[in-house]
């Protein structure tokens, strides 16, 4: 069996599921587990500097959306190389992957038969069954359901833990981009429920929004989570300086009670895998640090640290 993956969440399932030696292409962005980092790269980025701010980032990809462009590009010959006979891919958006179109214009035109499987997850449990999909597929059910348990068994946790030190659920802002701002969506909103908060922007299973800075100030959080999609701590932490220029900022309780955190969106957040639990965890931490000692320390400021809010 060979497979080919056009999504980072769907790599680290085949790595999760023992499938690594069956893999014989990802796109450029999937770089976890380390190894995949070697498979042979069935996509490149259509965006000339990734180094670009987070303005210049959002404007390129609505330019390269309306242009019908597209923001990756896909390397057919690779994909030929690749001789997939299972092909994992998403309908849900063109700004996390290669489109399912150009994906199955490929694929038909290939000298061998692949088969199509589209991951489409808009809510926790769509993760969690992602899982069992691929296992299903890829000949590994038994595994992918003792996974699916034990993740979720940690979520059943975190709810558990979460809901008994304090029934009042903490106000909390999730910011998924941050020029221009935006909300959180999809499986985000249920992930800060079960940790201990609510964000009242936040949608349960739909894309995330544009808002503007001073609904933020009126809403008056007490906790200011700013994980962009696709950046790491370091990254959110640089874009996040300029933050601290917009009106009302300082008259935010999350700044004025030091509640500003930044978290690994890229590993924790955007991508619909495994490490979506990992995600629940550490919101758990920054909203409940109490609950400390409830898990074995394994994260650390490259996962999640304090934002030096003022």
């Amino acid at each position: 069996m060979r497979i080919c993956s056009f999504l980072p969440s769907a790599t680290e399932i085949t790595y999760l599921l023992g499938l690594d030696d069956h893999l014989f292409g990802v796109t450029h962005e999937c770089d976890f587990p380390a190894d995949a980092r070697n498979k042979p790269k069935l996509t490149s980025s259509n965006l000339s500097d990734p180094a670009s701010t987070s303005r210049e980032i959002d404007e390129k990809v609505k330019n390269s959306l309306s242009s019908n462009e597209g923001i990756y590009s896909l390397n057919f010959e690779a994909l030929r190389r690749a001789d997939p006979d299972i092909i994992l891919t998403q309908e849900l958006c063109e700004v996390c992957a290669v489109s399912y179109g150009e994906i199955y214009r490929a694929a038909v035109s290939l000298p061998k038969k692949a088969e199509i499987v589209s991951l489409d997850t808009f809510t926790l449990s769509d993760i969690l069954e992602s899982i069992i999909t691929v296992g299903k597929k890829c000949g590994r059910k038994d595994e992918a359901v003792a996974i699916v348990e034990g993740l979720d068994a940690r979520v059943r946790q975190v709810t558990e833990l979460s809901g008994g030190i304090d029934s009042r659920k903490k106000r909390v802002f999730f910011m998924e981009w941050i020029d221009p701002v935006m909300t959180a969506g999809h499986w985000v909103p249920e992930l800060i429920m079960r940790a201990g908060g609510d964000d009242i922007f936040a949608q349960h299973g739909k894309n995330s929004r544009r808002i503007e800075f001073k609904e933020i100030v009126e809403y008056k959080p007490d906790y200011l989570i700013i994980s962009p999609c696709g950046f790491g701590v370091e990254r959110a932490r640089e874009e996040a300086l300029g933050l601290k220029k917009l009106e009302g900022w300082s008259e935010l309780p999350a700044v004025q009670k030091n509640n500003v955190y930044l978290a690994d969106g890229n590993a924790y957040f955007s991508r619909p895998g495994p490490r979506i639990v990992d995600g629940l965890e550490i919101l758990s931490l920054i909203l409940n640090p109490d609950l400390q000692n409830d898990f074995e320390r394994r994260y650390s400021e490259k996962d999640y640290s304090k934002f030096q809010a003022s």
